[in-house]
């Protein structure tokens, strides 16, 4: 159960084209108390017409597939459904996947060969507004941000000086409504903000967050 989805079960589109693999990620989720498979689909196209009937707030889309790809889908999915989250799951350990799929703003990306250890959090942190990466994923982007740094493309600082604001807000213990009246702007785009934030540090909750604001000197321990 998350505070987003008022209490009640996290509500999943699953889209594969294989109806054996549909059944099996079924099984993984639906064993969960707080996830619930209420749609399948067997291809992209059809995974952004459910999405639109159904309204769920996960959608959980296989990479290849007919008609729309999963990426294309979810790019799909981005534009006409902003508040519904999206992970991508698929069996290829590939970089330009993996990066296609953060540009088409999926929330986190899950090999098939972990997903029986992956893919519930990957869900729930989803719902969160975090991000979830295997760890190889996590190696493309620092390898990414390092040949970036080499040809002097990278950014002069990984945050901007509002990300740095939430973020101190965020250390300080401040939730992220306090965070939103402080600051006059909506909780949505202060939880938009702290995903970035996460995702751009490689870090994974507010306890990590909370070093990384001490040792930079944002806030005194």
């Amino acid at each position: 159960m998350t505070e987003r989805t008022g209490g009640r079960p996290i509500r999943i589109l699953l889209a594969d084209d294989h109806a054996l693999v549909r059944r099996g990620v079924r099984l993984i989720l639906d064993n969960e108390p707080d996830l619930c498979v209420v749609a399948e689909a067997g291809d992209g196209a059809e995974a952004v017409e459910v999405a639109r009937r159904v309204r769920p707030d996960l959608v959980v889309l296989d990479v290849a597939m007919p008609r729309l790809t999963g990426l294309q889908a979810a790019r799909e999915l981005a534009r006409t459904l902003p508040h519904t989250r999206i992970l991508i799951l698929t069996m290829h350990d590939n970089e330009q996947y993996f990066f296609e799929a953060l540009k088409a703003s999926a929330a986190g990306y899950v090999l098939k060969s972990l997903a029986d250890r992956d893919l519930i959090d990957a869900c729930r942190a989803a719902m969160r507004g975090e991000p979830f990466l295997y760890p190889g994923a996590v190696t493309a982007l620092i390898r990414s941000y390092l040949d970036q740094a080499r040809q002097g493309t990278a950014p002069e600082t990984v945050l901007t000086p509002r990300e740095e604001e939430i973020l101190k807000l965020v250390a300080e213990g401040h939730t992220s409504r306090e965070i939103a009246d402080t600051l006059f702007i909506s909780t949505k785009t202060i939880e938009r903000h702290r995903a970035n934030i996460l995702a751009k540090l490689g870090l994974k909750d507010r306890l990590e967050l909370t070093r990384y604001a001490i040792r930079t000197g944002l806030i005194e321990p």
